[in-house]
């Protein structure tokens, strides 16, 4: 198994995963699968602390990906992720693949938080997210509205600094 950085060649196969997440999941809130080029600009990133990596086998089986937290200079050492697989690709061990090389970027990199937002119920993803040394920080209730139901998320947080303080390597204290 091999985990690269994305490319532009990978578009379809990005998108194809996360459509059929769209339309069968509560894994991610969007109603309508968006156009190629959103994932264009996340794979384009040179933004620093965004990277999106794609797991490949015979051919991309899953992606991750990290992204700004919130788009105000404070949040600068905070990031978001994401992971999708392809359904045929589940339980062989591949997020956690994708999330260690990703999570070793951002920690070279001076990011200091990871945040993951992961709807309710999803015990796979919360078990990886565990299993990856985040904590489940709080819940927000009802705040998604799919499938004809409200759904809760819930907040998980890692932090990449193990003293939870100091300035990370490279960063403005």
């Amino acid at each position: 198994m091999l985990v690269r950085d994305a490319d532009p060649a990978d578009l379809p196969r990005i998108a194809a995963i996360y459509d059929e997440q769209v339309r069968t999941a509560i894994s991610t809130f969007d109603l309508v699968p968006p156009p190629v080029d959103q994932w264009a600009a996340k794979v384009g990133s040179t933004r620093p602390g965004d990277h999106f990596l794609v797991a490949q086998d015979d051919g991309v089986l899953g992606f991750a990906y990290s992204s700004t937290y919130r788009p105000r200079p404070a949040y600068d050492r905070t990031r978001e992720v994401s992971v999708y697989l392809d359904e045929a690709a589940r339980g062989r061990g591949l997020s956690r693949l994708l999330y260690a090389e990703l999570l070793a970027r951002l920690r070279a990199e001076g990011v200091r938080t990871v945040l993951a937002v992961i709807a309710l119920p999803n015990e796979a993803s919360e078990a990886l997210h565990r299993g990856c040394g985040f904590e489940r920080v709080g819940v927000l209730p009802e705040v998604g509205w799919k499938f004809e139901r409200w759904i809760d998320t819930a907040l998980w947080a890692l932090s990449l600094d193990p003293a939870r303080r100091g300035t990370p390597p490279g960063r403005p204290g």
